[in-house]
């Protein structure tokens, strides 16, 4: 860490921000933040079933609060944001949040993770403010199976916001998929056909362990398996080329429109290319999704911190980040929090 006058120069040589690049190298420019621990859904591998405390009101950062730490990292070289929660859209000022984050110069891409069922509504409104990039999750085609894992109604919600999103030229739809044995393996077939005639990016995900998810190995479903099963199908499945910081292992079927992927953390993990930064609804820096460590930036900022003295606590939490993960048995053991109160 360096005095300001002596960052200001140094910005001007090296290719990034030595506050956002850890001990292992990784320059981090993308960062996910919560806008609400608050979701529509209960999804079981998200949701502990007796439910979560959510933090008082006052404890949640501001939109105020949020886009002043939005500017200092993007300042500093992110050019990625994601919205997550929770779920992002029932947050009330979403859209001027987007609004504003759409006027920051040097962000390239504005993302939202979304479990869908507000988004047919939203959607034009969405584009309209600046979103480039929708996730949206859905682990199962069948309507009774989607209810007993999210606990909720909405299946044909979801379906017509994967619509609308592919109708307002979204390209691709990329649809999340946690995959759990015993209750939706049995689909990956009819997932990958989807991307025949739709310009959807399917990614099948790794069951991972968070609190009260009460993860089972056995109920994992590794990326080899997957990818095995889906080969005897379609053996000249092929690998698609992406960036170094991708985190999903990326796949098409020869002349279908979209394609397939799998996001490994547990079988294959990737964290020597991570490059994710996460900015919890309170206003928690963590800088692993697995990690149990975080830092309360929203108690330095109203504290009255400095742009600068924030800059050190940042570069200070970054430099503690480890070179990987503890092992998905190691991490199944670990107290953290529940992937609602994280951002999917």
């Amino acid at each position: 860490m360096v005095p300001g006058s002596q960052r200001r120069v140094l910005k001007d040589v090296l290719p990034f921000s030595v506050f956002l690049m850890d001990s292992f190298g990784r320059r981090h420019n993308y960062l996910r933040i919560s806008l609400t621990e608050k979701c529509n859904l209960r999804c079981q591998y998200c949701m502990p079933q007796e439910g979560v405390t959510l933090t008082p009101r006052s404890q949640l950062l501001t939109a105020e609060e949020l886009l002043m730490l939005a500017r200092l990292f993007v300042r500093e070289g992110v050019n990625k944001i994601r919205l997550t929660g929770g779920e992002p859209l029932i947050r009330p000022d979403v859209l001027p949040i987007i609004a504003e984050l759409r006027k920051l110069e040097g962000l390239q891409t504005i993302a939202v993770t979304t479990n869908g069922m507000n988004l047919t509504r939203l959607l034009p409104s969405l584009k309209k403010a600046g979103v480039d990039l929708l996730n949206i999750s859905l682990d199962t085609l069948a309507p009774a199976k989607f209810e007993f894992i999210a606990r909720r109604k909405g299946f044909h919600k979801v379906m017509e916001g994967i619509e609308k999103a592919i109708e307002m030229g979204y390209n691709p739809v990329k649809v999340n998929c946690v995959v759990m044995r015993g209750l939706n393996e049995d689909e990956l077939i009819d997932f990958v056909s989807l991307t025949e005639r739709k310009p959807l990016d399917v990614r099948f995900i790794e069951y991972m362990p968070f609190d009260g998810n009460r993860w089972n190995f056995k109920m994992m479903v590794s990326y080899q398996e997957m990818l095995d099963f889906i080969k005897q199908k379609w053996p000249n499945l092929e690998p698609v080329p992406g960036e170094e910081t991708d985190t999903a292992k990326a796949f098409r079927v020869p002349g279908f429109r979209g394609q397939l992927g799998f996001i490994t953390s547990m079988s294959d993990h990737f964290c020597g290319s991570c490059n994710r930064l996460r900015i919890t609804a309170d206003g928690n820096l963590k800088v692993c999704l697995f990690g149990n460590s975080e830092v309360s930036l929203r108690d330095f900022l109203r504290s009255g911190a400095t742009e600068e003295e924030l800059l050190h606590i940042i570069g200070a939490a970054i430099g503690r980040k480890k070179k990987q993960h503890a092992g998905m048995f190691n991490i199944s053991q670990m107290k953290n929090r529940p992937m609602i109160l994280i951002g999917g």
